[in-house]
């Protein structure tokens, strides 16, 4: 992983813990996603938030397991997730992100991986990297994330997939192109 965490990640990570338990005590069907999921197949470390997805269907019950455990949420304008706070950290529940809603087909791409002394639903690769280059957008067109991801994971990468979700936009189509002239992405 590179760098050694800091006290912002260990948070994060405490953080994640508590959810995803508080998640699996209630039944809640749910992914660890963005950044952590990331780390968790060797990734970089994160210290921006901790992204739980969960179908549309479940959010609710998910609220209410992190309302019980102490967070405070928080029903963002955006209307595809819900913010819940552990204090200072944030724990996005996900469910509609810009490439749809997370349904049957985000679970079945997922793996069961230890994370953090945890057995946690990650989910795949693939899908965090179409995420986070679908949310791409003018106002904030910033690939050093999704760059670093595909650096150190290069060969997990099932480049096809990851392709077949977002060459339809321009941000996928550059990202494309730029992955390939920088040698991350060789045939």
């Amino acid at each position: 992983m590179g760098t050694e965490p800091n006290d912002a990640f260990r948070e994060l990570v405490e953080t994640m813990k508590r959810s995803a338990a508080a998640l699996r005590d209630a039944q809640v069907p749910f992914l660890l996603g963005g950044g952590l999921a990331s780390w968790a197949r060797g990734g970089p470390p994160t210290d921006h938030d901790v992204d739980l997805l969960v179908r549309e269907r479940d959010v609710d019950r998910a609220e209410r397991a992190l309302e019980e455990i102490g967070f405070r949420l928080e029903q963002p304008p955006e209307g595809w997730l819900v913010k819940a706070w552990d204090g200072d950290v944030l724990v996005d529940l996900i469910f509609r992100p810009a490439g749809g809603a997370v349904g049957d087909e985000h679970f079945e791409r997922a793996t069961v991986m230890e994370v953090a002394a945890q057995s946690l639903p990650v989910a795949s690769i693939e899908d965090v990297l179409a995420a986070k280059l679908l949310a791409l957008s003018e106002q904030e067109p910033d690939f050093g994330p999704v760059l670093e991801i595909a650096r150190s994971l290069r060969e997990q990468i099932d480049w096809d997939a990851v392709r077949a979700q977002v060459d339809r936009t321009a941000f996928g189509a550059a990202f494309f192109t730029l992955i390939e002239r920088l040698g991350i992405l060789q045939d």
